[in-house]
């Protein structure tokens, strides 16, 4: 069964944009080096910036197997229509399960595959199967946070960057309570970021 992870840039005090859904210097670190983390050039500019993503070596050795391993990703609609689902090319893996009580808008990217479900353990189970062997990614937000409340999440990956916006878009949502997690696994000292990776304690 595909292993399910919760990822996402992030502020050091837990924002992963702000009031505004402005992500500000979270994705600096992309471009802060001189290290290709892909080796082909995406049809779609996921940076918003015209400039292809160039990190510390330590960081694009760290997030090029962690992209290349995700067969599917769960997103929230929120997220969908900010970004108008990255014009049916999603920023890794093959297929886009997007947690929606709205259907995928007529006539969008009919080739893509993006599919639209209204619960998240529809959307984990769909996510699943169509990964395979792959990684099923969960942006983090609330979405994100609906689906490690539910226990459907096996680790969380935090790319923390040092900034604290003080508000914002929370990576855990709205998540209330306590919830454990391991000793990160994975802690990787980049560029202006420090990717860090908990296994979730069941």
């Amino acid at each position: 069964m595909a292993q399910v992870i919760m990822h996402n840039v992030v502020s050091v005090d837990g924002f992963i944009a702000d009031d505004a859904d402005d992500v500000g210097p979270l994705h600096e670190w992309y471009f802060a080096g001189d290290t290709p983390i892909v080796d082909t050039d995406p049809g779609y500019d996921h940076s918003g910036t015209g400039s292809r993503f160039m990190a510390s070596r330590a960081s694009a050795e760290y997030v090029r197997p962690l992209w290349a391993g995700i067969g599917a990703t769960i997103t929230g609609r929120h997220l969908f229509d900010l970004v108008d689902g990255w014009e049916g090319q999603p920023p890794a893996g093959d297929h886009v399960v997007v947690v929606s009580h709205r259907p995928k808008p007529e006539g969008w990217h009919p080739e893509a595959s993006y599919h639209f479900v209204d619960d998240i353990h529809t959307a984990v189970a769909m996510a699943r199967e169509l990964a395979g062997d792959r990684t099923v990614a969960v942006n983090a937000g609330d979405v994100g946070g609906q689906v490690l409340a539910a226990g459907l999440v096996d680790e969380v990956a935090m790319d923390v960057v040092p900034v604290v916006f003080g508000s914002g878009k929370r990576y855990f949502g709205d998540l209330r309570g306590q919830l454990l997690l391991e000793d990160p696994h994975v802690v990787v000292q980049g560029e202006r970021v420090l990717h860090l990776r908990y296994r979730v304690r069941r």
